[in-house]
């Protein structure tokens, strides 16, 4: 076949190739967003359902609270898990610089919204914003004369300093949308909400597996890690981004002001259990897990924020191990 025949032919099996290649993103997306929908009800709905009905705690069926548990088991894994390495470099206020920037690109997400009609995702913009912000401290610490608590203070007061601005822009309109994500709260987190935190938190946890070594060589002897040829800059770098992914993912539960206390308070508790680095990850991650489905219960059951449940829990946590080993 040869001719006009042949390369119209020719044409329509490129277009349909192309069609194909274009709808085989969407055709993945669909497949990950319906295997983790049914891993949603089915699992974990399945067995928070057995759950309420073995104890006869109604509030475990609730699909939101199944939402707001999943994410805080989530959660009290990433955060000491990174919290350890910032903690043991006494780089504690790095989680509570991201934060506040992130709130800023909270507010970014929603001024564009509401003056543009450009429709950023909030925790998106937060995303970007912190990752920019943890870049900025690093580049602040390395390559000028400022000191690390200088630079992050910095960093820190001009993230809310520009939230604060976008909010006053709009003339406080979007101060409502804004509200949840400073303090946190049990009924807002979605599906979606639960589907980024889970996707952040497998990333954040295979990271640390793969970079386990050097991260935790640079953490205790950087000056031999840096003679050694260890690329400490890239290791630097990796632990600022994963800190802002830990942030941005627990901010709808925790908010804002309190989303850097799981990664510090379970880490400073496990310090005073565990009698080498390993023991003390194991001991914070259990912490951090005790305290965040306390703290939800807490919340619930009393009508509380969530974020300072289990942020008081926490602390709780810290004092009663802190004085056990003195009565020890």
């Amino acid at each position: 076949m040869t001719g006009p025949v042949a390369l119209a032919a020719t044409d329509l099996l490129a277009v349909e190739f192309s069609a194909a290649d274009s709808l085989a993103p969407l055709l993945v997306t669909d497949a990950l967003t319906g295997l983790f929908d049914w891993f949603l009800t089915a699992v974990v709905g399945g067995a928070f359902s057995w759950l309420a009905g073995a104890t006869g705690l109604d509030f475990l069926g609730y699909p939101y609270m199944q939402r707001a548990y999943l994410s805080v088991l989530c959660i009290g894994v990433v955060g000491p898990l990174v919290g350890s390495f910032l903690v043991y470099r006494d780089l504690s206020m790095v989680g509570d610089t991201l934060a506040h920037t992130a709130f800023a690109g909270v507010a970014l997400a929603l001024f564009l919204d509401a003056t543009l009609g450009l429709a950023v995702p909030p925790l998106l913009g937060a995303l970007v914003v912190a990752v920019v912000a943890a870049l900025v401290v690093q580049a602040l610490i390395e390559y000028t004369d400022a000191r690390s608590d200088a630079a992050l203070a910095m960093v820190l007061t001009g993230g809310f300093a520009l939230g604060s601005v976008l909010i006053s822009l709009t003339g406080g309109g979007i101060s409502v949308g804004i509200n949840q994500y400073l303090f946190g709260s049990l009924a807002t987190v979605s599906r979606a909400d639960v589907g980024l935190l889970v996707t952040m938190g497998l990333v954040v946890v295979g990271s640390v597996a793969v970079a386990y070594r050097p991260l935790v060589y640079v953490t205790f002897d950087e000056t031999a890690a840096r003679a050694s040829r260890l690329h400490v800059r890239a290791v630097n770098t990796l632990l600022s981004i994963l800190t802002a992914f830990v942030v941005v993912s627990a901010m709808r539960i925790m908010g804002v002001i309190l989303v850097a206390a799981l990664l510090v308070i379970p880490v400073v508790t496990a310090s005073r259990l565990g009698r080498s680095f390993k023991q003390s990850l194991l001991y914070g991650v259990l912490a951090g897990e005790l305290a965040g489905l306390a703290g939800v219960t807490v919340a619930y059951l009393y009508g509380l924020a969530a974020g300072g449940s289990i942020v008081l829990v926490a602390l709780a946590g810290f004092v009663a191990v802190a004085a056990g080993r003195r009565l020890a």
